[in-house]
């Protein structure tokens, strides 16, 4: 870790800024772009003051990045992006990509995907990403000339692999269901949350109604005047303050999504481990489908049925010669299947080494982040409770006053 890009570079998406522009169907389109900065942090350590880079990028850059990364390190639990369109909002939200606020909270949601990238052991090196944060032009050119996207597993042949592997490993299945499960608990969390917000919200400005009636009643009255007036006043405070609060409480939402996203991130891990579980079967049974077919034609015998079988009794066998060549070709594939097949091993072998221990490091930070969210968020709500109880509070002061 002491060797990660995050030690060495501040890295910041300082700010959002809406434009229009031309897309690859010359057609007119409005986006938002996102300032990066960057800055060394070694000059600043010598008393320097470092030189700020900056750069522009767009959300659809973003994703380029991140699919580059997914197909290049598949071992990896790869950070996700923000999300592209709000999704358990209260109805008060604007679940509009191009409102302020959202397009805020996306900005930040953008920086903290930076920050975790250039904090991971392994994704901080990657001199594509480097190049994200420090070179604004030929970025896109240099990521495709990569040859990621040839690399790329069809969904197809993964939900293929998923279905017919025969001997899947026992760790990842249980990955697979736990990610599963996590998102199906945070999708549930989050649908609460919002209609606990709604609920609030309405408490809250219903409040409002209190601070008119008391203004009102305290127009008639002369010596309660006063109190209901100043009763009336701190009930508006309390009506308004909700805006604040559930702003507030939209950012440990996007904590909670964050890990929402991260189930998907952990599925895409087991999707490639099946597939080389599945490659390596295939091969596995390819190589014993040539060694029978070797044997069969060195002693003459067929074992099980087959059309070639049936075409040498109609037409008569083959010579010597024909068979010897036939055993020849054989044993050169049955030669590059056995070192397929250990190649193929080896690599499986590392894949689930390294990809274990990057899903260790998940799982610690996973529940270093969630555990200081959720103690975050109650900490939130308390005060909130505290504040409701001051206004009462305050409310009972101005009616002793009467």
């Amino acid at each position: 870790m002491e060797d990660c890009l995050a030690k060495k570079m501040e890295i910041t998406v300082s700010e959002a800024e809406k434009r229009t522009g031309r897309n690859a169907m010359n057609m007119q389109e409005t986006y938002t772009a996102y300032l990066i900065e960057t800055r060394a942090v070694e000059s600043q350590s010598e008393g320097q003051c470092a030189p700020v880079d900056s750069l522009w990028r767009r959300y659809s850059e973003f994703e380029l990045l991140r699919n580059y990364l997914l197909v290049t390190y598949p071992h990896i639990v790869v950070p996700p992006l923000p999300e592209k369109r709000a999704d358990f909002v209260w109805h008060k939200l604007s679940a509009d990509n191009m409102d302020p606020d959202f397009v805020e909270r996306r900005r930040i949601g953008l920086e903290n995907f930076l920050l975790r990238v250039a904090s991971h052991p392994v994704l901080c090196q990657d001199k594509i990403f480097y190049s994200f944060l420090t070179q604004e032009g030929g970025w896109k050119e240099m990521v495709n000339e990569t040859g990621f996207q040839l690399k790329a597993d069809s969904r197809l042949k993964a939900l293929n692999a998923t279905f017919r592997v025969k001997n899947p490993d026992k760790r990842f299945t249980e990955l697979k269901h736990y990610s599963d499960e996590l998102q199906s608990v945070i999708s549930h969390l989050l649908r609460v949350r919002a209609r606990v917000a709604d609920r609030l919200y309405g408490v809250y400005k219903v409040h409002g109604n209190y601070g008119r009636v008391f203004s009102e009643w305290s127009a008639i009255e002369k010596e309660m005047g006063d109190g209901l007036q100043s009763a009336g006043h701190h009930m508006d405070v309390y009506a308004a303050s909700i805006d604040d609060i559930l702003e507030e409480e939209e950012h440990y939402a996007d904590q909670l999504k964050e890990y929402l996203f991260y189930a998907e991130a952990l599925r895409a891990v087991c999707r490639k481990h099946e597939l080389m579980q599945y490659d390596l079967e295939m091969a596995a049974q390819d190589l014993t489908s040539k060694k029978q077919q070797c044997e069969e034609l060195a002693t003459g015998t067929v074992r099980t049925f087959s059309l070639k079988g049936m075409t040498s009794k109609l037409f008569g066998q083959e010579t010597p010669e024909q068979r010897e060549a036939k055993i020849k070709v054989l044993e050169e594939q049955i030669q590059e299947g056995e070192e397929q097949l250990k190649s193929k091993n080896l690599e499986g072998r590392d894949f689930v080494k390294s990809a274990w221990a990057d899903i260790e490091r998940f799982k610690e930070q996973k529940n270093h982040d969630l555990k200081e969210a959720l103690i975050s968020y109650a900490v939130m709500q308390i005060s909130m409770c505290k504040k409701g109880i001051q206004v009462w509070t305050n409310a009972k002061e101005c009616f002793s006053k009467m």
